[in-house]
């Protein structure tokens, strides 16, 4: 039987308590509970895109810290700029999305966000398993 010591097992739970804190910070920033007067469905769309992504994300990350060698083992090569990819495109187009330059199409720039923000769940969790 595996025993688990201290340390490592408070690793486990910090981790965990992390990724609580990360995906609550990011629920407080976005509201999704407020729905938006103009555009309510796109903006919700977006919105829980993002949250789903980035609790696919951060389960992605947190379990591949328990493999062998930890994530720059998991993410290798060129996996590890796909994954940079994937931890940052989304999150950028959450940030700027209230950029002027976007407000006349703002519908369209969430519905686009919103499938970037499901393909790159999608492939974290497609670059995990593999």
């Amino acid at each position: 039987m595996n025993k688990i010591n201290l340390p490592e097992m408070m690793n486990y739970i910090i981790g965990a308590v992390f990724m609580v804190i990360v995906f609550s910070i990011a629920y407080a920033y976005l509201k999704p509970h407020r729905m938006h007067h103009a555009r309510p469905l796109s903006t919700l769309a977006l919105k829980c895109s993002y949250l789903f992504y980035l609790i696919v994300m951060l389960l992605v990350i947190y379990f591949a810290s328990f493999r062998g060698g930890g994530v720059s083992q998991v993410f290798d090569g060129p996996e590890f700029f796909i994954f940079l990819v994937a931890l940052f495109v989304p999150t950028a187009g959450i940030f700027s999305r209230k950029i002027a330059r976007f407000s006349g199409k703002r519908v369209r720039y969430n519905l686009i966000f919103t499938v970037v923000n499901l393909l790159m769940a999608v492939t974290a969790i497609l670059l995990y398993r593999f």
